[in-house]
């Protein structure tokens, strides 16, 4: 169905409202007053209704006026938004930029990167994907990513240093692991339950390096891992910067390993095509090396 109101016609009844007046909004539009006039007579005919009385030197809204001044704003952003969207698009940036990040990366860090992102871009949308080990790899290969964020780089791939992630083995305070009066031993480890998060992959065909027990429950994500270490289920190799606050008060402990107590992965950014990419994904990814820099 064809419009019968034009945008411009919208455009001079909510400048002779904002304005005040007739005399007011020409000035501020830089058009004749009997150029107003007619776009908001027009309109009202078009619509059969009247949305301005004039008192005095005053247009003040009708009720029916105050109805569609409010949809009539929001007509105007949404073409507004459009035109800049088309303007960027003309501009070669991209309307979503695709991003898998393993779950080993502080989430509420990348949250904040993503903000920074939009003030610059705000009209392209970012779909993340959270991953483990090799899920990541599946996305990337099946070009359902731009960007991946990773601690091993898929084969075929070229993968830049983004930043080392320091992980510690930890169980909550009351566990038997830490009651021990002497240093821990991988023994011990091993008579333990160990919580690890599973691999995201298809084929699930990565295991993570620090698996020590037999006992083990295998979960998600890595919420839910913290959440039962810290009701005393078992022990967990996690990221420091994940649980900083859980460590400060004490809800968590740092086991007293004999050896390994620290462990670190280097974490790997990752393009689906580098050449091919546009502003909008190097931008992203410039935000992100910045950040492992300053996180060295």
């Amino acid at each position: 169905m064809s419009s019968k109101v034009t945008l411009d016609q919208w455009k001079a009844f909510q400048a002779v409202v904002e304005c005040g007046g007739y005399a007011q909004a020409a000035e501020q539009l830089h058009k004749s007053q009997s150029t107003l006039s007619y776009a908001v007579q027009k309109l009202e005919h078009s619509l059969g209704v009247n949305v301005l009385r004039v008192e005095g030197r005053k247009a003040q809204l009708t009720k029916e006026g105050e109805v569609l001044l409010r949809r009539s704003k929001q007509l105007l952003e949404d073409a507004a938004l459009i035109e800049r969207v088309a303007h960027s698009l003309s501009l070669g940036v991209e309307a979503v930029v695709n991003l898998a990040v393993d779950v080993l990366f502080l989430h509420n860090d990348l949250f904040l990167m993503m903000d920074e992102f939009s003030k610059q871009y705000p009209d392209t949308r970012i779909e993340v994907m959270e991953t483990v080990m090799s899920g990541g790899h599946d996305l990337l290969l099946a070009g359902a990513v731009d960007v991946l964020i990773t601690a091993t780089v898929p084969s075929g791939f070229v993968g830049n240093a983004l930043m080392r992630i320091e992980l510690v083995c930890v169980a909550a305070r009351e566990h038997p692991l830490n009651q021990l009066s002497r240093k821990v031993s991988h023994e011990d480890l091993k008579q333990q339950r160990q919580i690890v998060t599973r691999d995201s992959g298809q084929q699930r065909k990565q295991n993570a390096p620090w698996l020590e027990a037999e006992q083990r429950w295998t979960v998600t994500n890595m919420s839910t891992a913290i959440r039962a270490i810290g009701q005393g289920l078992g022990f967990a190799w996690i990221p420091v910067r994940h649980i900083e606050e859980e460590l400060k008060t004490g809800k968590l402990k740092a086991v007293n390993l004999e050896q390994g107590a620290s462990r670190f992965v280097q974490l790997y950014l990752v393009y689906k095509d580098k050449d091919g990419a546009g502003p909008a994904t190097r931008y992203l990814t410039e935000i992100l090396h910045q950040y492992g820099q300053q996180n060295e």
